[in-house]
């Protein structure tokens, strides 16, 4: 009887009684190290669980103790501007004013802005709707231009549906072809430096080598230009915006190219659709590095499976597999896998049939 699965054959007779075609599932139940009633990954868990909202409520007292005193300051600002303009004008009445500032309101919360706004370009040129499209498709979402029609807003959240997705995609084909030249980078410091530092320590300088390349050419260098360009913005500004933009965080709050007397303004805005998308895939390469790193991936902590948490590191600390993405590249660069063939034969039948091949029966 020919058995045949997997690429393996097996030629067996009875071979039900001696061996099992399929190994029996045998279920284990985790022993592992129990802290309070829990297991180790459930307890570190909880404990990050703890601390991450410690950090949340930090961060909130902490922009509170900084930014409540400005807020103040701003109200007390526009009461006084009101007050001195009341005076200037007394022939202005309340709701006259009132509707006024509402209407300016309005406006620039919709990206229309009411200082000098007859000079400058429209919001929605092509250049201006490539940039926000951009934004949508990345999810930064600066929120500072929004659609106003309802045909608009409709188009924009399907449009965010299939384009998110396309993006993700776009973004990670990108991120696999650039992993290409990083792992060779990791293999000629492996090739260098093999014999002086341990693999770990090589793939923790070949990350802040990843850290270094993105800081200087996607955020210090970025950002000195932007400071000579916007004419309100001063170095930090810029760094500030460059992080908040490459993190996808988008808080609106700083946006090139929105000053009344910018020149050239929709092919500005070309050109800064170019960096972000530039400046992300970066930013995900970079991630990829860190994250393919065991040691450094506070994540597995959590994972059930120890025992596999445990081989990642170990395989991660010996130079014999190069991990990145969905791709694997040994040192040796091995193109070709090779299938094991099996024979099995029973005990009861040693001599093969003359139309089997077999070591003496080769035809």
């Amino acid at each position: 009887m020919d058995v045949r699965n997997y690429g393996a054959i097996i030629t067996c007779s009875q071979m039900e009684e001696k061996i099992p075609l399929m190994p029996e599932v045998v279920k284990k139940e985790y022993k592992g190290i129990r802290i309070l009633g829990m297991c180790r990954s459930s307890y570190l868990f909880a404990l990050y669980l703890f601390c991450y909202l410690i950090f949340l409520f930090g961060g909130a007292s902490f922009f509170t103790w900084v930014e409540e005193p400005e807020e103040r300051a701003t109200r007390v600002r526009v009461r006084t501007a009101i007050q001195k303009f009341y005076i200037d004008n007394p022939n202005v009445t309340d709701n006259d004013l009132e509707e006024l500032i509402t209407e300016i309101v309005k406006a620039s919360n919709r990206g229309v802005s009411a200082i000098k706004n007859a000079t400058g370009e429209l919001n929605w040129s092509f250049g201006q709707s490539l940039f926000f499209a951009s934004t949508v498709v990345t999810t930064i979402g600066y929120g500072h231009v929004t659609p106003l029609s309802r045909t608009g807003k409709i188009f924009c959240m399907v449009y965010a549906m299939v384009g998110i997705p396309l993006t993700l995609v776009l973004l990670s084909a990108l991120v696999e072809r650039l992993l290409v030249p990083t792992v060779g980078l990791l293999q000629w410091l492996n090739s260098r430096l093999g014999h002086l530092y341990q693999p770990f320590n090589i793939r923790i300088m070949h990350l802040l080598i990843m850290v270094l390349f993105l800081l200087v050419f996607f955020l210090l260098l970025p950002a000195a230009a932007f400071a000579v360009i916007e004419p309100e913005w001063d170095y930090l500004d810029s760094i500030y915006y460059c992080f908040i933009s490459l993190t996808t965080i988008g808080l609106g709050d700083y946006i090139p190219g929105d000053s009344a007397d910018q020149p050239y303004r929709p092919l500005y805005k070309i050109a800064t659709t170019c960096y972000l998308f530039m400046g992300i895939t970066i930013m995900m390469l970079t991630l990829a590095v860190f994250y393919d790193i065991p040691q450094l991936n506070l994540g597995l902590l959590f994972a059930v499976n120890e025992d596999v948490n445990s081989e990642k590191v170990r395989l991660a600390s010996s130079a014999t597999e190069l991990h990145y993405g969905a791709s694997t590249l040994t040192p040796q660069n091995e193109e070709n896998t090779h299938r094991q063939v099996v024979r099995v034969r029973s005990r009861r039948n040693d001599s093969p049939s003359p139309e089997e091949p077999g070591p003496r029966g080769i035809p």
